[in-house]
């Protein structure tokens, strides 16, 4: 009996020094989505109605995958459509926005499969009757001391447990006007957390640290959004009135 229990014992602390967690996918580089002819960049103009309706998408790197979620469609990109980090009260700031008639997320009934270009968002937008769609990335990243883990890297939990565990998160986001393609403005914002040895014990603890640093970006984001949007309003929509 005593050798059996030793050696469920050592299974047991076998499968612990195992226990592993996949850091989540990239981000993308916005700029990539849209037109890259210059002459054509330079030949679009803003078309958007004020007060306008907004689309609002993430994007992320083709076969995105956290720890909890995945992602849509094939492509350049894919689409994440399950709120993991974003709250109702976000969308409710944004929605009280000036200018702002109503804010629409995209969801998976309006995308296509393949996703190559900005243009396959434009026309799921335009489905919504939105005027101006908003896109944005997380691009989230590990550090243990000096050691920075790429995207979808498996982090060993029995490495990580001797070290300091750092996280930093950095969303982007861009306004492109639905019917021209034209890119109203940028935002962006970054945060940053860690935790010593002692969390590194479950998979759990190490995404509830990723998790909580992107929503911390997120609400960061959120006045820089503002910001945008108010110089977008400022140039564009009370120029109109």
């Amino acid at each position: 009996m005593k050798t059996i229990r030793l050696a469920v014992l050592s299974i047991l602390l076998l499968l612990g020094g195992c226990a592993s967690y996949t850091t989540p996918g990239g981000s993308v580089q916005l700029s990539d989505l849209a037109d890259s002819d210059i002459n054509a960049l330079m030949s679009k103009r803003p078309a958007a109605p004020f007060p306008a309706n907004i689309s609002v998408a993430r994007v992320q790197a083709p076969g995105y995958l956290s720890y909890k979620i995945g992602s849509f469609g094939t492509g350049r990109y894919s689409v994440v459509t399950t709120r993991e980090v974003e709250s109702e009260e976000d969308f409710k700031r944004l929605a009280e926005l000036p200018q702002v008639r109503a804010i629409a997320p995209l969801n998976r009934i309006l995308l296509p499969t393949n996703l190559d270009s900005i243009k396959a968002l434009r026309e799921a937008s335009a489905r919504l009757k939105a005027d101006i769609l908003l896109i944005y990335t997380f691009d989230t990243s590990f550090h243990a001391g000096e050691q920075k883990f790429a995207p979808l890297n498996v982090l060993s939990l029995g490495f990580l447990k001797n070290k300091e565990v750092s996280v930093t998160t950095t969303v982007s986001a861009a306004f492109f006007d639905v019917r021209s393609e034209y890119l109203f403005g940028l935002s962006e914002a970054t945060a940053k957390d860690s935790k010593y040895a002692s969390v590194w014990s479950t998979s759990d603890a190490v995404d509830d640290l990723r998790v909580s640093t992107e929503k911390e970006a997120f609400k960061k984001l959120l006045p820089e959004i503002e910001k945008t949007w108010s110089g977008i309003v400022s140039q564009y929509a009370d120029n109109r009135s």
